[in-house]
């Protein structure tokens, strides 16, 4: 399996997720709405949970 590289663009857009109210609000708290849907629609949905995946390593919704 080929290593992913982590590019510059990723680190733009996994700081849009680190700062999104939505997915601050899900890593702190585990549970309710927002939870839900960032575990839902991060994958498929959101390129900014995505890059935050691929460069920290752990979904958008995983606690700090």
């Amino acid at each position: 399996m080929p290593a992913t590289t982590i590019t510059a663009l990723d680190h733009k857009l996994a700081q849009v997720c680190v700062r999104c109210p939505v997915c601050r609000h899900a890593r702190r708290r585990q549970r309710g709405a927002a939870y839900w849907l960032v575990k839902k629609i991060e994958t498929r949905a959101c390129p900014f949970c995505r890059a935050y995946a691929k460069v920290y390593g752990r979904p958008a919704h995983a606690p700090n």
